[in-house]
């Protein structure tokens, strides 16, 4: 009863989380899945931000299956924090430290352009494919 409550309310609380179509190709080539970027999700909104990196980006350590998040990956993620979470980018730590400034400039236009869509032109990318929702019953 209590898991189904909690459930409700993590619901309730986050909206809607999508993954664009360069973030679920790159994360075929590693171990995660879509409930360990919930996951991540449950926590940045509790709080648990590794970086803020201006602009509607958020820096997430995701932990890969078998390990902790310190070895596991990198995420970022273009988010109001309100209703809107989105997966733009993500990278191993063993093969890169961080984003370059001119990275950041994109992602961070990237996320200004994504959280202006609205519900219709989130519904219609998601049909197309260029979105993917996640975090969803």
């Amino acid at each position: 009863m209590i898991e189904k409550i909690l459930s409700v309310i993590k619901c309730a609380l986050m909206k809607r989380v999508f993954k664009t179509r360069y973030f679920t190709r790159w994360m075929r080539k590693t171990a995660l899945t879509d409930p360990v970027l919930c996951e991540a999700i449950y926590e940045m909104i509790a709080g648990l931000i590794d970086a803020d990196l201006g602009g509607g980006v958020l820096k997430k350590r995701v932990a890969l299956p078998g390990g902790g998040k310190s070895a596991g990956t990198r995420t970022l993620v273009a988010t109001n924090k309100d209703d809107r979470w989105f997966f733009v980018f993500g990278f191993e730590k063993n093969v890169r430290a961080n984003v370059t400034a001119k990275e950041l400039e994109a992602l961070q236009t990237l996320a200004a352009d994504l959280l202006k869509l609205s519900t219709t032109d989130l519904n219609r990318q998601v049909e197309r494919q260029t979105l993917v929702e996640i975090c969803h019953e």
